[in-house]
């Protein structure tokens, strides 16, 4: 017999959602809400130390921000606006290299071929663990030679040399080409977990699936567009998120409220710096969000 008081299947997903997330939440409110919490506070109070010990807060509202983005530099003399503005550009241009390339790496490790599963233990167990001398070496046995260009000397691998020097590309197109080549170990370094995360997707794709499009006669292209892309969109969501922070983590404005806060002394001003830091992070997100969501709801219908 039916019981009257069970749930809709969409009810239970979502209850099995806030399940998920419910450790997170509650690791969230005992450690990071409090500092976090204190942080805001710091970043509209002068802080210094007083004489009888602890903290001393002198209220000064936005000055701290203001001060930011008008008189503090980075350690490396650099303008702060232009430090965000940098960071933001690097992040957007490099999320879709990782996430393209991700997805194409778990393609491959999900081929059927001998030999398959030393090709995953060599690829993943490296770049999970985090060595980061493997991707060191595998890009000096690219090996490396300095080229001379109308901006200066700048170190390039052989495979920039072999396209600058040995190639009719037109320098437009070629210069763009070249930086996107001598990222590929960083791009590799960084889409371990992805490649893992699009793998288990891929996995998780009903076979069914692919022979009801064989036997409609579909090309393993319209295959791939019409059946994998639409499977693993959601996947594609998170991957992208998921880049957008680790990126964001690595970032040197982390570094830069260290400097303000611990080594200048300059608490207000690290505090400010680590607000529009946060804030900075939840725009991008949003915005990507928001663009991404369109494209799974099209896929949804």
């Amino acid at each position: 017999m039916r019981s009257k008081f069970q749930l809709k299947y969409k009810t239970r997903r979502k209850l099995n959602g806030f399940l998920y997330v419910l450790p997170f939440l509650i690791g969230f409110f005992l450690c990071f809400a409090i500092p976090l919490f204190n942080t805001v506070i710091y970043s509209f109070n002068k802080v210094s130390v007083n004489d009888a010990g602890g903290m001393k807060f002198a209220f000064n509202g936005i000055q701290n921000y203001i001060d930011l983005f008008t008189n503090e530099v980075t350690t490396e003399a650099q303008p702060m606006l232009r430090l965000f503005a940098d960071q933001n550009i690097m992040i957007l241009t490099n999320v879709p290299l990782i996430v393209i390339f991700s997805l194409f790496m778990a393609l491959l490790a999900n081929l059927k071929f001998k030999g398959r599963g030393i090709v995953r233990v060599i690829y993943f167990l490296p770049i999970i663990f985090g060595i980061e001398v493997v991707t060191n070496m595998l890009a000096i046995t690219t090996g490396g030679e300095w080229a001379k260009e109308s901006t200066g000397l700048f170190s390039e691998s052989y495979i920039s040399v072999l396209l600058m020097h040995y190639t009719d590309i037109p320098r437009r197109i070629l210069l763009p080409l070249i930086s996107y080549v001598d990222k590929i170990f960083d791009v590799l370094s960084q889409s371990g977990v992805q490649t893992l995360i699009y793998l288990a997707g891929l996995q998780s794709i009903s076979p069914s699936l692919y022979e009801v499009a064989k036997i409609e006669g579909a090309t393993t292209y319209e295959t791939f567009w019409k059946v994998t892309i639409p499977s693993i969109i959601h996947i594609t969501l998170f991957v992208t998120i998921y880049t957008i922070v680790d990126l964001f983590l690595k970032s040197p404005i982390a570094q830069e409220a260290y400097s303000f806060a611990f080594e200048q002394s300059k608490i207000g001003t690290g505090s400010a710096l680590s607000v529009v830091y946060i804030l900075n992070v939840l725009l991008v997100l949003g915005i990507v969000m928001l663009a991404l969501r369109k494209v799974v709801k099209r896929y949804e219908k």
